[in-house]
């Protein structure tokens, strides 16, 4: 198994050691992070700036699509969309990824290949998590050998919860070995963590478990991504950075629909963690239909009106 960085080597020695440690991080002012992150939600930008920030969300879109009734049909046509978003202005960039299923990503990885979008395959007994170990295991060794460029692996919420990190973070270390050259996206399933101390908690320890990206929910449960617990993981991102020189990504999921949220985001990224995140190998959106409100927005800045509502693909 794979030692966690030189830094920390203490920290993760024992579950007493990694509690000590998660529990020692500084509490979360609630009150100060809300309010922060809808300070920064109210920026304006300039139409210039406008319409660079709706190409740079476009171009950090994992495109969705996560459902029982999935077809190879639907992902080879969600695969022509990540790589033409909107087939009237050439012009518009690609997405970063086609997220599906692990018996989806091979019908994805041929769809894809050479374009440079990549494949993102949830797994781990998605979106629940409740596998045993090799059953998990064996869903990201299916997804890899498909031809997933990327894992998204959801933690044991229940585990992290009644106060098991050692087994969290000894699970996510698992992962990431079976992951080979895939980059691995620990997703914590925020509206389930309750606090935000433990979103900051869960930040930390799947950091150290060596998660490439941290991500904030499946999309499967009421509450996802927000302003607030974004915000509060770029905090966290930064500071691992400025202590290990390791940089990680970041992925809000779920919720996120229209082009003014996107933005919002953004601004928080820029504010945040700073402008070194401000790039798809560093920050994505989890997303099925914001792409739609960004090619409406775009085709608006172009030409100054808006298109009809079959100007994009109903998805």
């Amino acid at each position: 198994m794979p030692t966690t960085l030189p830094a920390f080597a203490d920290a993760t020695a024992s579950d007493s050691a990694l509690r000590r440690f998660l529990h020692g991080l500084p509490g979360v002012d609630a009150v100060g992070l809300e309010a922060r992150a809808a300070s920064l939600g109210t920026r304006s930008i300039k139409t210039t700036a406008k319409a660079y920030a709706i190409d740079l969300a476009i171009s950090m879109i994992d495109l969705t699509t996560l459902e029982g009734a999935d077809t190879p049909g639907k992902v080879r046509a969600l695969a022509a969309k990540a790589v033409n978003p909107d087939p009237t202005d050439r012009t518009s960039p690609r997405t970063a990824a086609v997220c599906v299923y692990p018996d989806m990503a091979a019908t994805a990885a041929v769809a894809l290949a050479g374009s440079g979008v990549k494949v993102a395959s949830v797994a781990t007994a998605f979106p629940a998590g409740r596998a045993a170990l090799d059953v998990k295991l064996a869903d990201v060794r299916d997804a890899v050998a498909a031809g997933a460029d990327e894992i998204d692996m959801v933690i044991d919420r229940g585990a992290f919860l009644s106060g098991r990190y050692l087994k969290v973070y000894e699970e996510i270390v698992t992962v990431k070995a079976e992951c080979g050259n895939a980059r691995l996206k620990v997703i914590f399933e925020t509206g389930e963590l309750s606090t935000y101390d433990n979103i900051r908690r869960a930040s930390w320890l799947g950091m150290l478990a060596g998660a490439d990206f941290i991500k904030t929910s499946t999309g499967k449960v009421a509450t996802n991504a927000t302003p607030a617990n974004t915000l509060l993981m770029l905090e966290a991102v930064r500071d691992f950075r400025a202590q290990t020189g390791v940089q990680i990504g970041v992925k809000p999921a779920g919720g996120i629909r229209t082009s003014k949220d996107a933005i919002k985001f953004l601004v928080l990224v820029n504010e945040t963690a700073g402008e070194d995140w401000l790039d798809n190998r560093w920050f994505r959106f989890g997303a099925s239909s914001l792409l739609n409100d960004l090619l409406m927005q775009r085709q608006k800045l172009s030409t100054g009106r808006y298109s009809g509502p079959d100007y994009v693909t109903v998805d």
